[in-house]
Order: structure tokens, then sequence, then C-alpha cells
């Protein structure tokens, strides 16, 4: 190991398979545009075929929104999986070193868990690149959800199996998970991770027309996102009982704010299962449900964002730890909140709103919510640059002072 390569073994942290994760989610973002704005009859998400027909015959503001969501899909998917690679070789060498045997013996552990959180969403954008690239694949799509299932069911193990070690640890040992520092919701890790798995799971509960894959869909999907909603809340209890009592952790603040992209992620899930549950099952369910489903999240989205923002400019984590000297590879958990605010307003105003016949679809109020969510877009690409020119250079970490 090389000089250059043992400085970035020994800087980096597991808190950078973040990094992929947000250009990842980014993926997500462009395809909303494709979701949302291009006809897809016959099926419940725009295909190959639908993006042609378009590109072909739409309208020039179509045709030129179609050619951002192609450019960023492809761009930040390629990112995705060039940051994911990178990570994964940082995580084999760190492995090696002392520091890897302090972390798994500290409450830092859960950070492991960016890993397989990092995967299950390139899998994700993998699904997205294929969907939109790929001719034809809506008609092979059936034999693809089992593999996918089966996928997403291994990530899943990773994450369970990680987390049960650390509870193991904790629980087990006794006096392991120090107060003080839990003083942020930075150990919802394994939750973000498990429900990010779900989401996964639930894909072909909503896509599939065959009862038996819709099934196990259904039941891996609520399996795993009961679990993450239920570590969510004992993890979330402890740390805002710390939080209270020590205040939030400073290069922890942004984790404030994970609570966010955990509701993006269970929400889609949930829609996907009704949508399962309503086409194959036949259990019925209306717009109105799933107006108050987004609605109810958006506004729980809304307070945590409010508070978080309000910590982090209490604690001055700008000028600390984004722009300043210092250097935090948590700062990358900024991307996260903002990409899932704006993949929920494209569902909330899509699938709520308009849906239920409350606001006209290409009208003057539909854009004027909609500019919020490319707002929030465009604010975490900039982010998400900034932090890798401050962060990396050439896939190799930036060494700065700590």
């Amino acid at each position: 190991m090389d000089n250059r390569t043992s400085q970035t073994t020994q800087t980096w942290s597991p808190l950078y398979f973040l990094a992929s994760l947000g250009a990842g989610g980014l993926t997500v973002t462009f395809f909303m545009f494709l979701m949302f704005w291009v006809p897809h009859p016959g099926q419940p998400v725009p295909v190959f075929e639908d993006i042609a027909a378009a590109l072909a015959n739409g309208a020039l503001p179509l045709r030129a929104a179609v050619v951002l969501a192609l450019l960023g899909i492809a761009g930040f998917a390629f990112v995705n999986l060039r940051l994911l690679v990178w990570n994964f070789m940082q995580l084999a060498a760190f492995r090696r070193t002392e520091a890897y045997q302090k972390l798994i013996r500290s409450n830092a552990e859960t950070q492991l868990l960016a890993m397989p959180l990092a995967l299950a969403m390139s899998v994700n954008a993998g699904f997205i690149v294929g969907l939109v690239f790929v001719p034809g694949l809506w008609g092979v799509v059936e034999y693809l959800f089992p593999a996918a299932m089966l996928g997403f069911a291994l990530i899943a193990l990773v994450a369970l199996h990680r987390t049960g070690l650390f509870l193991g640890r904790v629980l087990g040992d006794g006096g392991g998970f120090d107060g003080a520092g839990t003083a942020s919701f930075g150990h919802l890790l394994p939750a973000f991770a498990l429900a990010m798995t779900a989401v996964g799971l639930s894909a072909p509960a909503g896509l599939s027309t065959q009862p038996a894959i819709v099934g196990v869909s259904l039941v891996l999907s609520i399996m795993l996102g009961t679990i993450a909603a239920l570590y969510a809340l004992v993890a979330a209890f402890v740390a805002f009982a710390a939080m209270l009592r020590h205040g939030v952790d400073r290069e922890g603040a942004p984790t404030v704010m994970v609570i966010v992209p955990l509701l993006t992620v269970l929400g889609i899930m949930a829609m996907r299962q009704q949508h399962g549950l309503h086409t194959v099952f036949g259990a019925q369910s209306g717009m109105a449900d799933t107006l108050l489903l987004t609605t109810t999240i958006l506004a729980v989205q809304l307070v945590f964002l409010a508070l978080g923002l309000s910590v982090l400019k209490r604690q001055n984590y700008a000028q600390a730890f984004v722009m300043g000297e210092r250097s935090s590879a948590g700062a990358y958990a900024l991307i996260c909140p903002g990409v899932a605010l704006s993949v929920m307003l494209h569902f909330w105003i899509n699938k709520g709103l308009v849906a239920a016949g409350l606001l006209a679809k290409f009208g003057i109020g539909y854009w004027a919510l909609t500019s919020v969510a490319l707002m929030a877009q465009v604010a975490m690409i900039a982010l998400l640059f900034y932090l890798n020119r401050r962060h990396l250079v050439g896939g190799v970490m930036r060494a700065e002072p700590a």
C-alpha cells in the first residue's frame, strides 16, 4: 500500500457511502420528470418506448424535459456506481486497519450500515436505467422481478446481520452505549438501510401482474418495512432523549433530518403496496388514501426539516464542516433530505393533489408547487458537486485538516 493509499484509508469513513447514495437519489429525482410528465398507458411507469414516443411526438417543452431527464439519469447513475465501487475498495482496505477495530467497538459502528443503504439505492437506480434505456424491457420484466427481490433480500440480510452485531454487543456486553454519544439521529442508519431494501422489495407489488410475485413482494416488504419503522421509533426515542440532555452532537447535526428520506422511502413503499393490493388482490383504495398518506408524510418531513435547519444554523454547521477548514464525511447527509423532499413533493402533487382533483395538472398552481421540488433538486446537485470537489479528487480522498 503506497503512502497516498494509506493516507486515504486512514481518513476514510463509512459515511462516504452517502456520496454514492446522494448520486443515486438524484437519479430518482430526474426519473420523476418521466414518471409524471410522460404519458405511459399500459403500465404504471414510463419505459423506453414511452420516452421515445414523447421525444418524437411531444411538444418542445416536454422533449426538452425528457432530454434533461435522460442526461440526469445517465450522469448521476454513473456517478452513483463509480462512488459505490470506490467506497467498496476503501472499505476493503479499511477493514485491515486499527481504526476499523476501534469503530466496531464504539457507538459509531452503525455507520457501517451506510454500505447496504448505498448498495440498495444503486440497485434501485440500476432498475431505473434499465426502464429508461433498454428497449423491450417491459416485455420480460416479470422474469426480472424474482432476481431483483433476491438481490434486495441479500442486501437486507447484510443490513440485519450488521445491525444484529451492533445490538448484540451493546445489549449483551452492557454499558457500551454512551448517552452523550447518541445525541444525534445517526443511529437511525440501520432503519434507513432496511427501509431502502423494503422499498426495493415492494417494487414488484407496484409493477407486477402475477399474484405470486406480488404476494411475495408484499410479504417481504411489509416485514422489512415494519422492522425498519420499529427500529426507527426506538432509536429516535433514545436519540431524542440524549439530545435533550446533551444537545445535538455538532458533527452529527445533519442526521436530525434523516427522518425526511426515511419517510419518503417508507411512503413510496406503502404506495406500491397499495397498488399491488388493489390491482391483484382487489383491495379497495382510493385517491383520497394517497392524498392522506402523502400529505401526512410531507407534514412530518417539514417539521424535521425545519428543526434540522434550525439546529444547523444555531451550531454554525456549514461554516465549520461544509465551507470551513474542518472536514466531515457526515456533510453528505445533508443531500438526502433535500433529495427526499423533492421526490415526495412530486408524489404529493401528482399522486395526491392532481389525482384527487384538487389541482389542475400543468396549470399555474401545479408549476408553482413543482418549482419547489425542482429548486430542492438543483440545490442538492450543487451541494453534491461541491462536496465531491472538497472531499474527493479523481477518486482519491483529499487530505484536509480534521
